[in-house]
């Protein structure tokens, strides 16, 4: 590693952690409705939504109707999605006259923005027109999103309120999330971006004559508003099939920084904004410690794997740089693994290289960073509920061990408490376990991996990890475009997002009833190294009684074949 390789992981930390106290309390105030600074511009455009609505603001809703209404909403997105994508070629905006998608595909393609999953078994810019582009994928970048932090203030409500029978209102956390949480932050990186060199046009494509005198077709775009919400709405569905690798998307080392950065901003931010909401930032220091050690333990893992010579050009009297197979030239081997944890860590899916191409150890940090549950930062809002929900089982151990009743932070978990965490430990198992051995154990669907062995093993498991986890990213030589691929993903997609959701708001319906017992000298700390320790545990013990064996078939199996 060189010099400028330490400067651009403390410039990635910078850029993620410094702002993020202060963008958690903004997010705070802006979802309980209190005055920011933004309040004078977008006050007036969020009355006017609920006027046109018809919402009262002040109504706040069981967690019944809460969940009832988040599914009809993204009920309808979803349909609103499938019928765009199926008849493009009959809408506006479609200078390449580009046709409808294959049923399967544009219901891969619904269901995959609709859970925040941007799984693309497509090319982007061979396969959307620019009106699919806008108002079908980046409008589902924001409101997949938005649900993702609605339910997670919705579960900090129930945690943090005594004995309360609401847990808010959903249009209105929608509509905050949206206007004051993503689109100012969007609107910034987009013109940062298109400041750097990626196009913001509804041109049609561009004919140029390559040096060989071939004619090439220079795809074009509104580009870069929907990378900016690809990336801080942890979405990762490219606007270009190559995604984050193509020079239009991340054109300069500037734009791979915030771009890169920008993935797990509004994560780490979101951490302080629980801390706000229970009255205790020491949860929010605790848990991002947390975070940052199972991190830190994956990036540290992926750059030593990265940077060992291939045996298979081993040569003693030959010094080897890092391989650069499948990498980003144009940033580097130290960029390229920063981005493959990153992107993994948050249920994001951009990539900038080819995951395919990296060293079976740093591919099994990817899919374990997927298979914990993406609780490593995770996406906006479903990352930090999905740590919630490990922060809840690591009580429960601990109260087993000490012969007390389990608490967090005064509220008791009772049976049904437990009997919702267990519920949510069974989503990763069946949409990964259960649906990826169907499709390998079925000789059509399994015709799609593209490498023999343990690597062709491992391409199928990221697929359904990356379903399951909401992620989208892939090893690349997986031919998932096929009905039955499209349909299983799919459903896969729906369990890993809605598995989740629906236990959440159960359980922050049933801990905002519950009243508050103080908080003694008896009481277990949640707080302290001794529960980041025990926290950080239970996650990879989980994690790995549950998939070790499968990752000893894929990715630790075919580094033992590497003879290192």
């Amino acid at each position: 590693m060189h010099s400028y390789d330490y400067w651009l992981i403390l410039a990635f930390f910078a850029v993620v952690l410094l702002p993020a106290p202060l963008l958690g309390r903004f997010y705070y105030k802006v979802m309980e409705g209190q005055r920011t600074w933004l309040t004078p511009i977008l006050g007036p455009v969020e009355r006017g939504c609920y006027r046109i609505a018809g919402v009262d603001p002040q109504a706040e809703q069981s967690w019944q109707k809460y969940t009832l209404a988040l599914l009809a909403f993204n009920l309808a997105g979803f349909l609103l999605l499938f019928a765009i994508l199926l008849l493009q070629d009959h809408l506006p905006l479609n200078p390449q006259n580009l046709p409808g998608q294959e049923w399967t595909l544009a219901f891969n393609t619904a269901v995959s923005f609709m859970t925040n999953t941007n799984w693309q078994a497509y090319s982007g810019e061979a396969s959307l027109s620019y009106l699919s582009q806008m108002v079908g994928l980046t409008v589902q970048n924001f409101v997949s999103a938005a649900t993702g932090l609605a339910v997670l203030v919705a579960l900090c409500r129930g945690i943090g309120r005594k004995s309360a029978a609401t847990l808010g209102n959903f249009w209105v956390d929608m509509t905050r999330a949206t206007l004051y949480g993503l689109l100012p932050l969007c609107l910034l990186l987009a013109l940062f971006l298109v400041w750097q060199g990626v196009p913001q046009t509804f041109a049609q494509y561009v004919h140029g004559m390559t040096l060989q005198g071939a004619d090439q077709v220079i795809p074009l775009g509104p580009a870069a508003s929907q990378i900016a919400i690809k990336q801080l709405g942890t979405n990762g569905g490219g606007f270009f099939g190559v995604n984050s690798a193509h020079p239009f998307e991340n054109p300069t080392a500037w734009s791979n920084l915030f771009e890169l950065a920008s993935i797990i901003l509004i994560p780490a931010a979101l951490v302080f904004t629980f801390g706000h909401y229970v009255k205790d930032l020491r949860q929010s220091r605790a848990i991002i410690a947390c975070m940052l050690a199972l991190f830190l333990i994956g990036g540290a893992t992926s750059l030593w794997a990265e940077f060992q010579p291939n045996p298979a050009l081993d040569n003693p009297a030959v010094e080897q740089a890092a391989p650069m197979e499948g990498k980003e030239s144009r940033f580097g081997t130290t960029a390229t693994v920063l981005w493959s944890v990153t992107t993994t860590a948050a249920s994001n899916g951009s990539v900038n290289a080819m995951h395919d191409s990296l060293n079976p150890l740093s591919g099994m940090v990817a899919l374990v960073n997927m298979m914990v549950g993406e609780v490593i930062f995770g996406g906006v809002g479903a990352g930090l509920y999905g740590m919630l929900l490990n922060v809840l089982i690591a009580v429960f151990l601990a109260g087993l061990m000490i012969g007390r009743t389990p608490e967090y932070l005064g509220k008791k978990l009772g049976a049904r408490e437990v009997q919702l965490l267990v519920v949510t430990l069974l989503v990763m198992p069946v949409s990964v376990l259960v649906l990826g051995a169907i499709a390998a154990s079925l000789p059509g669907p399994a015709a799609a991996v593209s490498n023999p062995g343990a690597h062709g093993f491992s391409q199928l498991l990221y697929a359904y990890t990356s379903a399951g986890a909401n992620n989208g990213s892939a090893f690349g030589g997986f031919s998932a475009n096929t009905p039955f691929h499209n349909l299983m993903l799919g459903l896969g997609m729906l369990i890993g997002r809605f598995g989740y959701i629906l236990p959440v708001l159960a359980l922050a319906g049933s801990l905002a009833l519950k009243k508050t017992a103080p908080i003694g000298q008896n009481s277990f700390p949640t707080h302290g190294p001794l529960f980041v320790t025990l926290l950080t545990v239970t996650i990879l013990l989980v994690g790995g009684l549950t998939f070790l064996p499968t990752l000893a078939l894929g990715p630790i199996a075919e580094h033992l074949s590497l003879g290192f």
